[in-house]
């Protein structure tokens, strides 16, 4: 790796990509951060994504296959010490690979102008660990889009680049689109619109999943206020067949995805 070690936390390098941490920065210049090997995997597989690439000499180790192909793709790679690795990471133990890159969210015209069958919508969802594990199970289930409203937290938050495991970068993402619009759009494009909540009147074993589906998913605390649920084709909450409470949003997330996943590849 060419270049000697980062040591100054105070480095005009250093402090342009600190100030990534905070959203108005983000949305400034454009950029946010991806930490961990999964994520800067998935983040340089997309050509022009990753702009630069900080690691320490421990993480060059563990990780040389990501070291050489940042290079290979032109991306500068600079070894970092651990004090500035802990000024650049948000995690209480940093994995050592940090990775500067650029917006990927799309606008929802393009996110929906491939006729997707399976879309997750994050209505009013401020947990980042929640919204980026929702994006995860939404790729993993084979979902089309994932559409952050408006009201929700913003997908390059730290927190929910991590818990997201590399799947922002797998599947279209739309930020800050207003409920309505997103809605109005889905059943435009013939998609059903089902509110996730907990005072459905149906459950997940009622309703034909076989179409194409919009979820849209609301706050853990408090669900989904009235007027998005309105806006919905139909209410609808996982059966609870045991003694718990509840599902958190996540796991309910996962249920209602997969459920639609299922049922639109069952012959």
């Amino acid at each position: 790796m060419a270049g000697s070690e980062l040591t100054n936390v105070k480095s005009p390098r250093v402090k342009a990509a600190r100030r990534l941490t905070k959203r108005a920065f983000r949305e400034q210049d454009r950029r946010f951060l991806a930490e961990g090997p999964q994520a800067v995997r998935e983040a340089l597989k997309l050509d022009g994504v990753t702009l630069e690439l900080f690691s320490t000499a421990e993480a060059e180790l563990r990780h040389p296959e990501l070291i050489t192909e940042a290079r290979l793709k032109g991306v500068p790679v600079h070894r970092a010490s651990g004090e500035v690795m802990s000024e650049l990471s948000q995690t209480v133990t940093p994995q050592g690979l940090v990775a500067v890159c650029t917006l990927v969210h799309v606008p929802l015209d393009e996110a929906l102008a491939e006729q997707p069958r399976l879309v997750a919508v994050l209505a009013h969802v401020r947990d980042p660990g929640n919204a980026g594990t929702v994006m995860r199970a939404a790729d993993a289930a084979g979902a089309d889009a994932v559409i952050f409203t408006d009201a929700s937290v913003d997908p390059y938050n730290g927190k929910c680049v991590r818990a997201s495991v590399g799947s922002l970068f797998h599947l279209p993402v739309v930020i800050g689109a207003p409920v309505s619009a997103a809605v109005r759009q889905l059943k435009e494009r013939g998609l059903r619109v089902l509110a996730a909540d907990g005072t459905g009147k149906h459950t997940l074993d009622d309703v034909d999943l076989s179409g194409p589906t919009a979820w849209i998913f609301g706050n853990e605390a408090w669900g989904l206020p009235e007027d998005v649920l309105a806006e919905a084709d139909d209410v609808v909450r996982v059966p609870i067949y045991g003694q718990a409470e509840s599902l958190n949003l996540a796991t309910a997330a996962a249920v209602c995805l997969y459920s639609s996943a299922r049922a639109q590849r069952v012959p």
